[in-house]
């Protein structure tokens, strides 16, 4: 691995890599998460949904496929004081968090000898979010997938992220899945990428085949950002824009609330045989059944450049390569 794109944020976390793997929902396993931590990056688990003792079971089997450092996403629109206990307990030792203010967590956090990440949309907030006491904020850009906190694009976001929190170290998120991005985001200032639609395609990730799918067809202007997969959270997202969307686009967009087509259609069952509702909030993993193309397929804009199914180590690999001959060529 190379050593030139070390960071302090990569000697703040313990990684070598200047790579964070977003927390994908339900695809983002273990097996990913490890695979991503002993490629040099950091490996993150999402868990704000989880039973506490269901998610200290897949800390455990995360903890058993690495020694390197890994993270744990908790989303703090909903009470997660169980979910952390969980967490500091099991020993995670980075607690990234989103979608509301961290500094009710933050001393609990460092208590336990764990660092905080915390994701902001705009500069106050980053500002807001280190005088709480965070160690790292993530900069989240409108072009990534999943759920969105803000409406400003990467480019002007980081920057402006970074002149107001430095020296604390900044990830950049949203639009970045190649080496190119990677640069770029280390270009505005940034320690890091975190990047979620390239991790999608994986071969570690639980991602369903008409999933997949979709990501490999999809070009960078096929997604649509909105308020429409939301039955069970009621948030902004970007998606890639499949037979729902459309027939929703065609609609003319209406509200939660308002008539949408097929409102109450069961389009398939998950794994555990959850039944999925059209606009439910819930991404098709391995084992969904029924229409799963039909599901919520988050992307964020860089759809277009994720490729083919690779193993997640391959692809940390690779963006570090693409980033440092990217960067050559200027230096």
């Amino acid at each position: 691995m190379p050593t030139d794109l070390r960071t302090p944020f990569c000697d703040l976390v313990g990684i070598t890599a200047p790579v964070v793997q977003a927390p994908i929902g339900g695809p983002c396993v273990p097996a990913l998460a490890a695979a991503v931590s002993e490629a040099g990056g950091l490996g993150t688990l999402a868990a704000s949904w989880d039973d506490p003792d269901a998610l200290r079971g897949r800390i455990r089997h995360l903890a058993a496929l690495t020694s390197a450092p890994f993270a744990v996403n908790l989303i703090l629109d909903r009470p997660q004081e169980e979910r952390l206990s969980a967490c500091l307990e099991e020993g995670v030792r980075i607690i990234s968090t989103f979608w509301g203010d961290p500094a009710p967590l933050t001393a609990r956090i460092h208590r336990a000898g764990a660092l905080h990440l915390h994701t902001v949309s705009c500069a106050r907030e980053a500002r807001e979010a280190v005088d709480a006491g965070v160690d790292a904020v993530v900069a989240q850009g409108w072009e990534a997938g999943g759920h969105l906190w803000g409406r400003t694009a990467t480019l002007p976001l980081v920057p402006a992220v970074v002149d107001a929190v430095a020296p604390v170290p900044v990830v950049a998120a949203g639009g970045i899945a190649d080496g190119r991005g990677l640069a770029a985001a280390l270009a505005l200032g940034a320690d890091a990428a975190w990047i979620g639609t390239r991790f999608l395609l994986s071969e570690e990730a639980a991602t369903a085949d008409a999933y997949r799918q979709a990501l490999i067809e999809a070009r960078e202007t096929d997604t649509v950002e909105g308020i429409l997969f939301d039955k069970g959270w009621h948030a902004p997202h970007r998606a890639v824009r499949n037979s729902t969307a459309q027939a929703w686009e065609l609609a003319g967009r209406p509200l939660p609330g308002q008539e949408r087509p097929g409102e109450a259609d069961i389009l398939g069952h998950l794994p555990d045989g959850t039944p999925v509702e059209r606009y439910a909030d819930v991404a098709p993993t391995r084992g969904t059944t029924g229409q799963a193309e039909a599901m919520a397929l988050y992307a964020g804009q860089a759809v277009g450049l994720v490729g083919r199914t690779r193993p997640a180590g391959e692809i940390v690999r690779t963006l570090v390569d693409e980033a440092a001959r990217a960067l050559r060529r200027f230096s």
